[in-house]
């Protein structure tokens, strides 16, 4: 059989084309993607096709350069791929590797919804959390609550209340969490309780804070970071949280927690006094029936991460 390469290029001298474009014709049939391609398509391609789609080709092969090279490409991402379209040489794009990877991780961040959290955090990984013998216990715990919760999402399984000192690492478990659970398709909403309650004083003079609360109170996964790192109004813990937890109560919404207090000392440290100083345990009383309910606690313990970095 008479050689592609050979066949063509007698063509483009009998067409009398210039020196310049038989170079140009020339580099892009000893492309070796291009040779292979024509050479499995040769019974669907004839000479004549062929040479119709010279400009094809050489979009192809200097596509692939710019691809390789990562500048100047006509679609950034996209790398250039030979196809047949009615017995002529076309050019399609495909999306590289390393673009699907950056799709995926996009759809996976914007699957969690965070506030006022650090950098770290809104990107951890359980892969990526330093296990310690302090630590073990609540990964073992949050990888059991993705296993029951991926076996059935409709069935109400309580999420956990970490409890530890500052920078053992409760909030990047969180992020964690979070992060595993969007990867599987799951949307969640992480927020750092204390600036949520900012807003929602703000909110008011804005006349949105039903609004925040319908958003916050319904999301599919809630976690709630830092519950009990400032004092607390009678109006935030009531009207805000209380109203968050009975709603997520009522319809069995996973919920998570973290704080530098254990249960007991949220109740009667935290809650129990408002800021004006007034004492309501029967009130502090209510809203930690629906934190049990909601959440089981787990102790983490551990030297400060913060002060390692």
């Amino acid at each position: 059989m008479e050689d592609i390469g050979e066949s063509l290029t007698r063509m483009i001298k009998e067409r009398n084309l210039n020196h310049k474009y038989e170079e140009l014709i020339q580099e892009v049939l000893d492309d070796q993607d291009v040779a292979e391609f024509i050479e499995e398509n040769r019974q669907k391609l004839s000479n004549e096709a062929i040479v119709k789609s010279y400009a094809k080709l050489y979009e192809y092969v200097q596509e692939k350069k710019k691809f390789h090279l990562k500048k100047g490409m006509m679609a950034p991402g996209y790398h250039p791929k030979l196809v047949l379209n009615y017995h002529y040489i076309d050019v399609t794009y495909v999306p590289s590797a390393e673009l699907i990877a950056k799709q995926k991780e996009l759809e996976i961040k914007n699957r969690i919804y965070s506030m006022d959290m650090p950098k770290d955090v809104r990107n951890a990984k359980l892969a990526d959390f330093e296990m310690t013998d302090e630590r073990r216990l609540a990964v073992s715990e949050v990888y059991n609550f993705i296993h029951d919760y991926l076996t059935n999402p409709k069935e109400f399984y309580k999420g956990l209340y970490l409890q530890g000192s500052f920078g053992v690492g409760k909030t990047y478990l969180l992020g964690a969490l979070a992060h595993e659970l969007a990867e599987k398709g799951f949307s969640t909403t992480l927020m750092h309780f204390p600036s949520f309650a900012v807003e929602m004083k703000q909110s008011i003079g804005k006349n949105n804070t039903g609004e925040k609360l319908e958003f916050v109170k319904k999301a599919p996964i809630l976690m709630l970071d830092d519950i009990g790192a400032d004092s607390m109004s009678s109006w935030i813990r009531d009207d805000v949280l209380g109203v968050i937890l009975q709603y997520r109560m009522q319809e069995q919404l996973p919920t998570f927690f973290s704080s530098n207090f254990d249960m007991k000392q949220l109740e009667e440290e935290h809650l129990r006094v408002t800021q004006r100083g007034e004492d309501e345990p029967l009130k502090a009383k209510r809203i930690m029936e629906r934190v049990r309910y909601l959440a089981k606690e787990v102790k983490m313990t551990g030297s400060n991460r913060r002060h390692l970095q």
